[in-house]
Protein backbone atom coordinates (compact mmCIF):
# COMPACT_ATOMS: atom_id res chain seq x y z
CA UNK A 1 0.00 0.00 0.00
CA UNK A 2 1.16 3.20 -1.02
CA UNK A 3 1.61 6.26 1.69
CA UNK A 4 -1.27 8.25 0.60
CA UNK A 5 -3.39 5.07 0.74
CA UNK A 6 -1.80 4.50 4.60
CA UNK A 7 -2.28 7.67 5.49
CA UNK A 8 -6.43 7.21 4.28
CA UNK A 9 -6.25 3.64 5.93
CA UNK A 10 -5.14 5.39 9.10
CA UNK A 11 -7.52 8.57 8.59
CA UNK A 12 -10.72 6.16 8.19
CA UNK A 13 -9.69 3.53 10.93
CA UNK A 14 -9.29 6.20 13.98
CA UNK A 15 -12.37 7.99 13.83
CA UNK A 16 -14.33 4.45 13.78
CA UNK A 17 -12.07 3.71 16.70
CA UNK A 18 -12.84 7.04 18.60
CA UNK A 19 -17.29 6.56 17.67
CA UNK A 20 -17.31 3.37 19.06
CA UNK A 21 -15.34 4.21 21.69
CA UNK A 22 -17.55 6.19 22.59
CA UNK A 23 -20.70 4.24 21.68
CA UNK A 24 -19.26 1.31 23.22
CA UNK A 25 -17.96 2.85 26.84
CA UNK A 26 -22.00 4.44 27.26
CA UNK A 27 -23.32 1.03 26.57
CA UNK A 28 -21.02 -0.45 29.56
CA UNK A 29 -21.79 2.30 31.64
CA UNK A 30 -25.65 2.52 31.25
CA UNK A 31 -25.53 -1.44 31.59
CA UNK A 32 -23.39 -1.24 34.74
CA UNK A 33 -23.15 2.37 36.67
CA UNK A 34 -25.67 4.91 34.96
CA UNK A 35 -28.54 3.43 37.08
CA UNK A 36 -27.26 3.92 40.45
CA UNK A 37 -25.73 7.33 39.21
CA UNK A 38 -28.53 9.11 37.22
CA UNK A 39 -31.61 7.19 38.40
CA UNK A 40 -31.31 6.11 42.22
CA UNK A 41 -33.97 5.38 44.32
CA UNK A 42 -35.97 2.32 41.84
CA UNK A 43 -35.36 -1.26 41.52
CA UNK A 44 -32.46 -2.51 39.75
CA UNK A 45 -34.71 -3.43 36.93
CA UNK A 46 -36.00 -0.17 36.38
CA UNK A 47 -32.84 1.40 36.54
CA UNK A 48 -30.88 -0.49 34.12
CA UNK A 49 -34.16 -0.17 32.27
CA UNK A 50 -33.86 3.74 32.48
CA UNK A 51 -30.09 3.57 31.21
CA UNK A 52 -30.84 0.98 28.76
CA UNK A 53 -33.71 3.78 27.27
CA UNK A 54 -31.06 6.72 27.72
CA UNK A 55 -28.73 4.14 25.45
CA UNK A 56 -31.52 3.85 23.18
CA UNK A 57 -31.88 8.02 22.76
CA UNK A 58 -28.38 8.29 21.39
CA UNK A 59 -29.99 6.83 18.09
CA UNK A 60 -32.98 9.14 17.73
CA UNK A 61 -30.44 11.61 16.73
CA UNK A 62 -27.84 9.31 14.47
CA UNK A 63 -30.71 9.60 11.35
CA UNK A 64 -30.41 13.48 11.53
CA UNK A 65 -26.88 13.92 12.06
CA UNK A 66 -26.58 11.51 9.32
CA UNK A 67 -28.86 13.00 6.74
CA UNK A 68 -27.03 16.95 7.56
CA UNK A 69 -23.62 15.70 7.90
CA UNK A 70 -23.80 13.53 5.17
CA UNK A 71 -25.50 16.10 2.85
CA UNK A 72 -22.69 18.99 3.21
CA UNK A 73 -20.20 15.33 2.47
CA UNK A 74 -22.05 14.92 -0.80
CA UNK A 75 -22.08 19.02 -0.98
CA UNK A 76 -18.32 19.93 -0.23
CA UNK A 77 -16.12 16.77 0.32
CA UNK A 78 -15.84 13.81 2.48
CA UNK A 79 -12.86 14.56 4.33
CA UNK A 80 -14.43 18.26 6.34
CA UNK A 81 -17.36 15.96 7.40
CA UNK A 82 -14.80 13.57 9.22
CA UNK A 83 -13.64 16.42 11.13
CA UNK A 84 -16.79 17.95 12.88
CA UNK A 85 -17.91 14.52 12.96
CA UNK A 86 -15.00 13.52 15.25
CA UNK A 87 -14.87 16.47 17.06
CA UNK A 88 -18.55 16.33 18.41
CA UNK A 89 -18.33 12.38 19.12
CA UNK A 90 -15.62 13.02 21.30
CA UNK A 91 -16.27 16.53 23.41
CA UNK A 92 -19.82 15.21 23.82
CA UNK A 93 -18.27 11.86 25.83
CA UNK A 94 -15.90 13.49 27.50
CA UNK A 95 -18.82 16.08 29.09
CA UNK A 96 -20.54 12.69 30.44
CA UNK A 97 -16.98 12.30 32.16
CA UNK A 98 -17.69 15.88 33.68
CA UNK A 99 -21.71 15.14 34.59
CA UNK A 100 -22.02 15.34 38.45
CA UNK A 101 -24.60 12.45 39.35
CA UNK A 102 -28.26 12.86 40.28
CA UNK A 103 -27.02 12.99 44.23
CA UNK A 104 -25.71 16.31 43.42
CA UNK A 105 -27.80 18.46 40.90
CA UNK A 106 -31.15 16.06 41.13
CA UNK A 107 -33.34 15.63 38.00
CA UNK A 108 -31.12 17.89 36.11
CA UNK A 109 -28.25 15.52 35.97
CA UNK A 110 -30.68 12.63 34.14
CA UNK A 111 -31.72 15.30 31.65
CA UNK A 112 -28.08 16.93 30.56
CA UNK A 113 -27.16 12.87 30.13
CA UNK A 114 -29.68 12.54 27.95
CA UNK A 115 -28.58 15.64 25.95
CA UNK A 116 -25.23 15.16 25.55
CA UNK A 117 -26.31 11.24 24.66
CA UNK A 118 -28.04 13.27 21.95
CA UNK A 119 -25.35 15.61 20.74
CA UNK A 120 -23.07 11.94 20.82
CA UNK A 121 -25.54 10.47 18.72
CA UNK A 122 -25.96 13.53 16.10
CA UNK A 123 -21.98 13.38 15.83
CA UNK A 124 -22.17 9.67 15.19
CA UNK A 125 -24.51 9.94 12.68
CA UNK A 126 -21.99 10.57 9.28
CA UNK A 127 -18.90 8.94 11.18
CA UNK A 128 -18.48 5.34 10.20
CA UNK A 129 -20.33 6.72 6.59
CA UNK A 130 -17.41 9.00 5.85
CA UNK A 131 -14.85 7.01 6.87
CA UNK A 132 -15.71 3.51 4.53
CA UNK A 133 -16.72 6.28 1.46
CA UNK A 134 -12.92 7.93 2.18
CA UNK A 135 -12.18 4.35 2.08
CA UNK A 136 -14.01 2.65 -0.92
CA UNK A 137 -13.33 5.94 -2.92
CA UNK A 138 -9.50 6.08 -2.31
CA UNK A 139 -8.37 2.80 -2.90
CA UNK A 140 -7.61 0.05 -5.52
CA UNK A 141 -10.86 -2.05 -6.82
CA UNK A 142 -9.32 -5.17 -6.51
CA UNK A 143 -8.70 -4.77 -2.66
CA UNK A 144 -11.94 -2.62 -2.05
CA UNK A 145 -13.12 -5.22 -0.07
CA UNK A 146 -10.62 -5.30 2.41
CA UNK A 147 -9.88 -1.48 2.41
CA UNK A 148 -13.69 -0.99 3.28
CA UNK A 149 -13.71 -3.06 5.98
CA UNK A 150 -10.80 -1.08 7.94
CA UNK A 151 -13.60 1.77 9.72
CA UNK A 152 -15.03 -2.11 10.22
CA UNK A 153 -12.40 -2.99 11.96
CA UNK A 154 -11.90 0.17 13.67
CA UNK A 155 -15.51 -0.31 15.01
CA UNK A 156 -14.05 -3.17 17.03
CA UNK A 157 -10.46 -1.36 18.17
CA UNK A 158 -12.84 0.89 19.86
CA UNK A 159 -15.35 -1.36 21.43
CA UNK A 160 -12.22 -3.39 22.14
CA UNK A 161 -10.50 -0.07 24.37
CA UNK A 162 -13.52 0.78 25.64
CA UNK A 163 -13.96 -2.45 27.62
CA UNK A 164 -10.44 -3.12 28.89
CA UNK A 165 -10.41 0.62 30.20
CA UNK A 166 -13.81 0.17 31.56
CA UNK A 167 -12.87 -3.08 32.84
CA UNK A 168 -9.75 -1.80 34.19
CA UNK A 169 -11.54 0.88 36.34
CA UNK A 170 -14.29 -1.40 36.99
CA UNK A 171 -11.78 -3.47 39.38
CA UNK A 172 -11.43 -0.05 41.71
CA UNK A 173 -12.54 -0.52 45.11
CA UNK A 174 -16.67 -0.15 44.66
CA UNK A 175 -16.75 3.08 46.47
CA UNK A 176 -13.58 4.40 44.27
CA UNK A 177 -15.38 3.27 41.31
CA UNK A 178 -19.05 4.56 41.94
CA UNK A 179 -17.57 7.91 42.26
CA UNK A 180 -14.92 9.19 40.28
CA UNK A 181 -13.62 5.91 38.34
CA UNK A 182 -16.51 5.71 36.16
CA UNK A 183 -15.73 8.98 34.56
CA UNK A 184 -12.15 8.67 33.16
CA UNK A 185 -12.65 6.59 30.19
CA UNK A 186 -14.97 9.25 29.19
CA UNK A 187 -12.59 11.80 29.74
CA UNK A 188 -9.92 9.90 27.75
CA UNK A 189 -11.78 10.07 24.30
CA UNK A 190 -10.01 13.92 24.28
CA UNK A 191 -6.61 11.56 23.55
CA UNK A 192 -8.44 9.76 20.50
CA UNK A 193 -9.74 12.96 19.25
CA UNK A 194 -6.31 14.66 19.12
CA UNK A 195 -5.09 11.57 16.94
CA UNK A 196 -8.11 11.51 14.82
CA UNK A 197 -7.62 15.25 13.92
CA UNK A 198 -3.56 14.51 13.25
CA UNK A 199 -4.24 11.41 10.80
CA UNK A 200 -7.61 13.48 9.12
CA UNK A 201 -5.55 16.51 8.73
CA UNK A 202 -3.23 14.49 6.51
CA UNK A 203 -5.35 13.50 3.80
CA UNK A 204 -6.55 14.71 0.63
CA UNK A 205 -10.02 14.75 -0.64
CA UNK A 206 -11.20 11.58 -2.24
CA UNK A 207 -10.21 11.47 -6.26
CA UNK A 208 -14.22 10.63 -7.56
CA UNK A 209 -15.56 13.49 -4.97
CA UNK A 210 -12.90 16.01 -6.43
CA UNK A 211 -13.92 14.83 -9.69
CA UNK A 212 -17.69 15.39 -9.26
CA UNK A 213 -16.93 18.87 -7.72
CA UNK A 214 -14.39 19.57 -10.58
CA UNK A 215 -17.12 18.98 -13.26
CA UNK A 216 -20.26 20.41 -10.78
CA UNK A 217 -21.82 17.19 -10.55
CA UNK A 218 -22.83 16.95 -6.79
CA UNK A 219 -25.99 16.94 -6.00
CA UNK A 220 -28.05 19.86 -4.58
CA UNK A 221 -30.10 17.54 -1.98
CA UNK A 222 -28.59 14.43 -2.09
CA UNK A 223 -31.01 13.06 0.25
CA UNK A 224 -33.96 13.38 -1.70
CA UNK A 225 -31.83 12.88 -4.60
CA UNK A 226 -30.83 9.39 -3.45
CA UNK A 227 -34.88 8.63 -2.57
CA UNK A 228 -35.96 9.24 -6.07
CA UNK A 229 -33.50 7.39 -7.91
CA UNK A 230 -32.39 4.65 -6.03
CA UNK A 231 -35.72 4.15 -3.50
CA UNK A 232 -35.39 -0.03 -3.98
CA UNK A 233 -31.45 0.05 -3.33
CA UNK A 234 -32.24 2.35 -0.11
CA UNK A 235 -35.11 0.38 1.43
CA UNK A 236 -33.28 -2.85 0.74
CA UNK A 237 -30.20 -1.50 2.67
CA UNK A 238 -32.29 -0.47 5.32
CA UNK A 239 -34.00 -3.83 5.65
CA UNK A 240 -30.30 -5.50 5.43
CA UNK A 241 -28.90 -3.08 7.90
CA UNK A 242 -31.54 -2.83 10.67
CA UNK A 243 -31.64 -6.39 12.10
CA UNK A 244 -27.78 -6.53 11.63
CA UNK A 245 -27.44 -3.59 13.94
CA UNK A 246 -29.99 -4.70 15.80
CA UNK A 247 -28.00 -8.00 16.64
CA UNK A 248 -24.58 -6.55 17.51
CA UNK A 249 -25.90 -4.33 20.03
CA UNK A 250 -28.04 -7.83 21.76
CA UNK A 251 -24.71 -8.93 22.21
CA UNK A 252 -22.69 -6.56 23.08
CA UNK A 253 -25.13 -4.68 25.55
CA UNK A 254 -28.25 -6.42 26.55
CA UNK A 255 -26.18 -9.67 26.90
CA UNK A 256 -23.55 -7.93 29.66
CA UNK A 257 -26.77 -6.64 31.37
CA UNK A 258 -28.27 -10.15 31.64
CA UNK A 259 -25.40 -11.56 32.90
CA UNK A 260 -24.80 -9.31 35.33
CA UNK A 261 -28.46 -8.41 36.58
CA UNK A 262 -30.31 -11.21 35.69
CA UNK A 263 -27.80 -14.81 35.97
CA UNK A 264 -26.34 -12.96 38.72
CA UNK A 265 -22.24 -13.45 37.30
CA UNK A 266 -19.38 -11.32 37.84
CA UNK A 267 -19.38 -8.55 35.77
CA UNK A 268 -16.04 -9.02 34.90
CA UNK A 269 -17.23 -12.18 33.12
CA UNK A 270 -18.90 -10.32 30.85
CA UNK A 271 -16.51 -7.51 30.53
CA UNK A 272 -13.67 -9.83 29.35
CA UNK A 273 -16.27 -11.80 26.82
CA UNK A 274 -16.33 -8.60 24.87
CA UNK A 275 -12.95 -8.47 25.46
CA UNK A 276 -11.86 -11.32 23.60
CA UNK A 277 -14.56 -11.06 20.94
CA UNK A 278 -13.55 -7.54 20.21
CA UNK A 279 -9.50 -8.66 19.94
CA UNK A 280 -10.81 -11.86 17.92
CA UNK A 281 -12.65 -9.72 15.28
CA UNK A 282 -10.09 -6.92 15.04
CA UNK A 283 -8.25 -10.30 12.86
CA UNK A 284 -11.28 -11.66 11.29
CA UNK A 285 -13.19 -8.41 9.77
CA UNK A 286 -10.46 -7.90 7.48
CA UNK A 287 -9.66 -10.95 6.44
CA UNK A 288 -13.11 -11.01 5.64
CA UNK A 289 -13.18 -7.99 4.03
CA UNK A 290 -10.37 -9.85 1.81
CA UNK A 291 -12.77 -12.49 1.63
CA UNK A 292 -15.10 -10.34 -0.03
CA UNK A 293 -12.96 -9.40 -2.76
CA UNK A 294 -12.38 -13.14 -3.69
CA UNK A 295 -15.78 -14.86 -3.63
CA UNK A 296 -18.08 -11.29 -3.39
CA UNK A 297 -20.14 -9.12 -0.87
CA UNK A 298 -22.92 -11.61 -0.43
CA UNK A 299 -22.07 -14.76 -0.12
CA UNK A 300 -20.05 -12.68 2.70
CA UNK A 301 -22.79 -11.68 4.24
CA UNK A 302 -24.90 -14.98 4.20
CA UNK A 303 -22.26 -16.31 5.59
CA UNK A 304 -22.34 -13.82 8.93
CA UNK A 305 -26.41 -13.88 8.80
CA UNK A 306 -26.94 -17.45 8.26
CA UNK A 307 -24.79 -18.55 11.00
CA UNK A 308 -26.33 -16.11 13.75
CA UNK A 309 -29.62 -17.22 12.85
CA UNK A 310 -28.40 -20.95 13.66
CA UNK A 311 -26.38 -20.00 16.58
CA UNK A 312 -28.92 -17.54 17.98
CA UNK A 313 -30.15 -20.25 20.61
CA UNK A 314 -27.30 -22.32 21.44
CA UNK A 315 -25.42 -18.94 22.60
CA UNK A 316 -28.10 -18.38 24.51
CA UNK A 317 -28.21 -22.08 25.79
CA UNK A 318 -23.78 -21.41 26.88
CA UNK A 319 -24.87 -18.14 28.10
CA UNK A 320 -27.69 -19.61 30.98
CA UNK A 321 -25.09 -22.17 32.40
CA UNK A 322 -23.45 -19.29 33.57
CA UNK A 323 -20.28 -20.98 33.39
CA UNK A 324 -17.49 -17.67 32.30
CA UNK A 325 -15.94 -20.23 29.18
CA UNK A 326 -19.24 -20.75 28.16
CA UNK A 327 -20.13 -17.68 27.98
CA UNK A 328 -16.80 -15.86 26.36
CA UNK A 329 -17.60 -18.80 23.92
CA UNK A 330 -20.91 -17.26 22.98
CA UNK A 331 -20.08 -13.74 22.80
CA UNK A 332 -17.09 -14.67 20.71
CA UNK A 333 -18.55 -16.83 18.37
CA UNK A 334 -21.73 -14.02 18.14
CA UNK A 335 -19.34 -11.25 17.79
CA UNK A 336 -16.01 -12.28 16.00
CA UNK A 337 -17.96 -14.85 13.23
CA UNK A 338 -21.68 -13.58 12.94
CA UNK A 339 -21.25 -9.71 13.26
CA UNK A 340 -17.37 -9.36 11.92
CA UNK A 341 -18.43 -10.81 8.65
CA UNK A 342 -21.43 -8.90 7.90
CA UNK A 343 -19.83 -5.65 8.93
CA UNK A 344 -16.61 -6.55 6.58
CA UNK A 345 -19.27 -7.17 3.47
CA UNK A 346 -21.97 -4.68 4.70
CA UNK A 347 -18.87 -1.56 3.53
CA UNK A 348 -17.78 -2.19 0.21
CA UNK A 349 -21.56 -3.58 -0.66
CA UNK A 350 -23.23 -0.21 0.92
CA UNK A 351 -20.71 1.87 -1.01
CA UNK A 352 -20.94 0.39 -3.95
CA UNK A 353 -24.99 0.15 -4.31
CA UNK A 354 -24.96 4.07 -4.44
CA UNK A 355 -24.38 6.66 -6.81
CA UNK A 356 -21.33 8.60 -6.42
CA UNK A 357 -23.06 12.33 -6.60
CA UNK A 358 -25.31 10.96 -3.07
CA UNK A 359 -23.09 8.05 -2.11
CA UNK A 360 -22.82 9.62 1.82
CA UNK A 361 -26.36 10.36 2.07
CA UNK A 362 -27.63 7.17 0.53
CA UNK A 363 -25.47 4.83 2.89
CA UNK A 364 -26.09 7.10 6.52
CA UNK A 365 -29.78 7.24 5.64
CA UNK A 366 -30.10 3.28 5.29
CA UNK A 367 -28.08 2.71 8.29
CA UNK A 368 -28.74 5.64 10.70
CA UNK A 369 -32.43 5.32 10.16
CA UNK A 370 -32.44 1.79 10.91
CA UNK A 371 -29.82 1.87 13.95
CA UNK A 372 -32.17 4.74 15.72
CA UNK A 373 -35.71 2.33 14.86
CA UNK A 374 -34.45 -0.98 15.20
CA UNK A 375 -30.80 -1.01 16.96
CA UNK A 376 -30.70 1.18 19.60
CA UNK A 377 -33.73 0.18 21.10
CA UNK A 378 -33.08 -3.82 20.72
CA UNK A 379 -31.35 -3.91 24.28
CA UNK A 380 -34.43 -1.98 25.71
CA UNK A 381 -36.56 -4.43 24.01
CA UNK A 382 -35.35 -7.70 25.26
CA UNK A 383 -34.95 -6.36 29.10
CA UNK A 384 -38.64 -5.91 28.53
CA UNK A 385 -39.20 -9.17 27.14
CA UNK A 386 -37.02 -10.45 29.80
CA UNK A 387 -39.11 -9.43 32.31
CA UNK A 388 -42.25 -10.84 30.31
CA UNK A 389 -40.94 -14.09 29.90
CA UNK A 390 -40.16 -14.31 33.96
CA UNK A 391 -36.50 -14.10 32.93
CA UNK A 392 -36.39 -17.01 30.63
CA UNK A 393 -34.09 -16.23 27.39
CA UNK A 394 -36.06 -18.54 25.21
CA UNK A 395 -37.46 -15.33 23.39
CA UNK A 396 -34.94 -13.38 23.22
CA UNK A 397 -33.09 -16.24 21.17
CA UNK A 398 -36.14 -16.19 19.13
CA UNK A 399 -35.24 -12.48 18.58
CA UNK A 400 -32.07 -12.67 17.27
CA UNK A 401 -32.85 -15.63 14.73
CA UNK A 402 -36.04 -13.78 13.13
CA UNK A 403 -33.52 -10.99 12.71
CA UNK A 404 -30.77 -12.06 11.16
CA UNK A 405 -33.44 -14.19 8.95
CA UNK A 406 -34.70 -10.63 7.92
CA UNK A 407 -31.33 -9.36 6.96
CA UNK A 408 -30.36 -12.29 5.07
CA UNK A 409 -33.65 -12.30 2.84
CA UNK A 410 -32.93 -8.74 2.50
CA UNK A 411 -29.38 -8.80 0.73
CA UNK A 412 -30.90 -11.76 -1.40
CA UNK A 413 -32.64 -9.40 -3.36
CA UNK A 414 -29.28 -6.96 -3.22
CA UNK A 415 -27.48 -7.27 -6.42
CA UNK A 416 -23.84 -8.33 -6.47
CA UNK A 417 -21.55 -5.69 -6.41
CA UNK A 418 -17.89 -6.52 -6.54
CA UNK A 419 -15.95 -4.94 -9.24
CA UNK A 420 -18.48 -2.18 -9.33
CA UNK A 421 -16.71 1.03 -10.48
CA UNK A 422 -17.81 3.90 -8.30
CA UNK A 423 -16.55 6.51 -10.60
CA UNK A 424 -19.61 6.12 -12.68
CA UNK A 425 -22.69 7.80 -12.68
CA UNK A 426 -24.44 4.61 -11.18
CA UNK A 427 -22.64 1.59 -10.11
CA UNK A 428 -23.40 -1.23 -12.55
CA UNK A 429 -22.91 -5.00 -11.52
CA UNK A 430 -19.47 -6.30 -13.51
CA UNK A 431 -19.55 -10.19 -12.29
Amino acid sequence: MSASGNRVAAASMVGSVVEYYDFTLFGLAAALVFGEQFFPGTSPLAATLASLATFAVGFLARPLGGVIFSHYGDRIGRKPMMVATLLLMGFATAAIGLLPGYGTIGVLAPILLVLLRLLQGFGAGAEYVGALVMAAESGDERRRGFLSSLPGTGVFIGILLATLTFSGISSLPEAQFQSWGWRLPFLLSLAGVALGLYFRSQVEETPIFAELRRTGETGKAPVVEVIRHQPKRLLLAMAANGPFVAISYLIQVFVLSYVTTTLGVAKSTGLIANVSASALAIVATPLFGMLSDRIGRRPVWFLGAGFLALFAFPMFWLVDTRAPVAIVLAVVLGLAVGIASMYAAQASLFAELFEARFRLSGIALARESTAALIGGPAPLVASAVLAWSGGASWPIAALVCGLALISLVAVLAVPETRGADLRQAAPVRLR
